[in-house]
């Protein structure tokens, strides 16, 4: 069986390897060729993180586009949520965005947006693969003469973002008086995230803001709150935000250096929206990794929650199908619909910042709302991702998990040989007692 190129949030892997020059020539042709006959103004944006390998990736884009007649706009280093509004804003037909996110920097990845600025949904990238694996397909869809596509790079798009995201922001507040540390992750959003805060009156410490194409996401960023929760009481600040190489995902941290929980946060947010008015259909969507205590604390306050799949596109169409504004994943990505596509980490820290300021409170009171129930997460590395239903002896596990009161997740994730295995329950030392039996199980089963 053929491994399937793309997964949970486009194509990823190792720079080079999987994700090499000639990979995604071939990749962004064979996009090119699905988007053309759709074509309205012929022109497909192009930006990238700070990755060294975003050079060969993006050249590589580039050439495979204007192979197919398509026109690229390239614009350099942009968080991914910039692509999703830039394609919009700017009138393209697509957007590509060259990151590998939270990975290490020997990775990267290609992540792709319709003309509306969305993810696309997997008929799409099915379409898209076949192509990609399609010889005849690519060869016919190679053009010449005058209809080879032609690229420019344009560097003062930056602003048109800067706006966008300030005017998320409400008018009548103002972050004057609030220091505030933010942590880049030497990543996309180094240049946005202290314009944006420093222009709406912040008193800013940046931290994370040399790239250098290797520190991307090093021992910093949203991957390793602990370095910003050190700065945060080193500088007295008031609150610590940290984005991850691409700027899609956000972490908090309080004026006393804890790491405020992504459920919480978002807990918080939501009812937020419902007190202003602003929470549409009364609900919000997270995924099945999100801790119970989030769906009780919200049914207290007349809010429900709807769970979707891992993966923050995942959440968007489930928001769309409901009609929803607001929902996220525990992980860092947030999703206000109102203001963006996808998830936002620099938009995201903009709300939370509102409330804070509004709140008159502390962090570490206004983001702390509920008590998470004990949850147990462990990441294994597995040498193949056998199917789980064909598993002999994990169903008679799972009952056994359930029949102690325990809720539970097994799952692959979608970009690294890893099964993401989850328990929650009431009693945290059963917990733990039950994660052991459960490691050794697939251990023994995937190593």
């Amino acid at each position: 069986m053929q491994e399937r190129l793309f997964g949970t949030d486009g194509v990823r892997g190792k720079a080079g390897a999987k994700v090499s020059a000639p990979a995604a020539m071939r990749l962004a042709m064979a996009t090119g060729i699905h988007f053309r006959p759709f074509a309205k103004t012929n022109r497909i944006l192009v930006g990238k993180d700070t990755r060294r390998s975003g050079y060969m990736i993006e050249n590589a884009i580039v050439s495979g586009l204007t192979a197919v007649g398509y026109d690229v706009i390239q614009i350099g280093p942009m968080p991914t949520p910039a692509i999703a509004f830039l394609t919009e804003n700017m009138r393209c037909d697509a957007g590509i965005m060259i990151s590998a996110s939270h990975n290490p920097y020997y990775d990267n990845g290609i992540k792709f947006f319709d003309a509306d600025g969305n993810k696309l949904n997997r008929s799409v990238e099915e379409k898209i693969e076949a192509i990609y694996k399609d010889d005849g397909m690519i060869e016919e869809g190679q053009v010449t003469g005058k209809q080879i596509g032609k690229s420019k790079r344009i560097d003062d798009v930056i602003g048109r973002y800067i706006v966008h995201i300030k005017n998320s922001f409400p008018r009548h507040l103002s972050l004057t008086g609030l220091r505030v540390v933010v942590d880049c992750a030497n990543g996309a959003g180094y240049k946005v995230a202290p314009t944006v805060l420093s222009e709406l009156g912040a008193d800013v410490v940046v931290l994370g803001d040399e790239p250098n194409g290797f520190n991307i996401n090093e021992g910093c960023g949203a991957m390793h709150p602990e370095y910003l929760a050190k700065e945060v009481l080193r500088y007295r600040a008031d609150v610590g935000v940290a984005l991850d190489g691409d700027a899609d995902r956000l972490v908090l941290v309080d004026e006393k250096g804890e790491v405020v929980d992504g459920d919480k946060l978002m807990g918080v947010l939501a009812v937020y929206l419902k007190e202003l008015g602003r929470l549409k259909g009364d609900g919000m969507v997270a995924t099945v990794m999100s801790n119970q205590a989030l769906d009780d604390y919200l049914a207290e306050h007349g809010i429900s929650l709807y769970r979707s799949t891992v993966g923050d596109k995942n959440v968007v169409a489930m928001m769309q199908e409901r009609g929803l504004n607001f929902g996220g994943e525990q992980s860092g990505h947030i999703i206000f619909s109102d203001y963006a596509k996808t998830g936002d980490g620099i938009s995201s820290a903009l709300q939370a910042l509102a409330y804070l300021v509004g709140s008159g409170k502390r962090a570490s009171e206004a983001f702390d709302a509920f008590e998470l129930y004990p949850q147990k997460l462990v990441n294994l590395n597995v040498s193949a991702k056998r199917p789980l239903d064909e598993i002999e002896g994990l169903a008679s596990l799972r009952e056994e998990i359930e029949g102690a009161g325990m809720r539970h997740l097994f799952r692959y994730s979608g970009t690294e040989n890893k099964i993401r295995l989850l328990l929650e329950g009431p009693d945290a030392r059963e917990l733990e007692r039950a994660m052991t039996r459960i490691e050794a199980f697939f251990r023994q089963e995937l190593a």
